[in-house]
């Protein structure tokens, strides 16, 4: 579904990522794991046009979508969030879900239409998939964390993606709350059939819902593979164990 080929970005110089490479077939869940600073983000703004690659391609479902600005990507059907919460404070957990929809719908100027009325069983939908309907009329700013986060999921899937790329998507979270969402990330692709990209920094988490991983060192990929071959890779433990030959996790 997804192929990215020798991707490359530089700043000052400094080359944040350095020929990637990554495939992500229908139906997966695929993590990118690698130290801080390794690229994951980028390599995530590039795939989805927020950055443009100095060299490289992504091809979703065959066609080529490198250097496409946001907006094509998202109507391509591919749908992300973010590392850092990206939500609208003032909107009800509703309004913001529907807000995602109209934009994909392309009424968000359309003035002669009430917005209240408007694609609301769909968004009702979305909350009951993601476990936020009894919370529908609360103002975003008083939601706790974990449920910023996972409302951002659900903006995403306002946008009806295939393919959905999740950055940290436990980030910050408490205990609870991350095996909240990990099991929701199981049944999105479960019951949605979504293709899902991820980046993680809890190995217990990669391991424990990962198809299969690719690991990135200094804006490179190392290896990709399923998760028995991530996990006792020598470049990997020499990575993340300087060498130890003790098995990731």
């Amino acid at each position: 579904m997804l192929e990215v080929k020798s991707l490359s970005k530089s700043f000052d110089g400094f080359k944040a990522v350095n020929n990637a490479n990554l495939d992500v077939q229908k139906g997966e869940i695929v993590a990118v794991i690698g130290p801080n600073g390794a690229g994951k983000t980028t390599l995530f703004n590039l795939i989805t046009g927020i950055l443009r690659p100095d060299s490289g391609t992504v091809h979703f479902k065959g066609e080529n979508i490198t250097g496409l600005p946001p907006y094509k990507v998202c109507r391509k059907r591919i749908s992300r969030s973010f590392q850092v919460v990206n939500i609208f404070p003032r909107l009800t957990v509703f309004e913001n879900v529907q807000v995602s929809i109209l934009s994909r719908e392309k009424k968000t100027w359309n003035l002669f239409a009430p917005s209240s009325k408007l694609v609301t069983d769909e968004t009702s939908q979305i909350l009951e998939n993601v476990g936020l309907v009894e919370k529908r009329d609360r103002t975003t700013a008083l939601l706790s964390h974990g449920d910023r986060k996972v409302l951002e999921i659900a903006m995403a899937l306002g946008g009806d993606p295939e393919f959905l790329i999740l950055d940290e998507p436990t980030a910050g979270m408490a205990p609870e709350e991350t095996a909240r969402c990990i099991e929701l990330v199981k049944s999105l692709s479960g019951k949605l059939g979504l293709t899902i990209l991820f980046c993680e920094h809890d190995m217990e988490i990669v391991f424990g819902i990962a198809d299969r991983i690719m690991v990135m060192v200094r804006g490179a990929t190392i290896v990709q593979g399923s998760c028995d071959e991530v996990r006792c890779n020598e470049a990997v433990q020499d990575a993340y164990l300087g060498g130890s030959d003790v098995c990731l996790m």
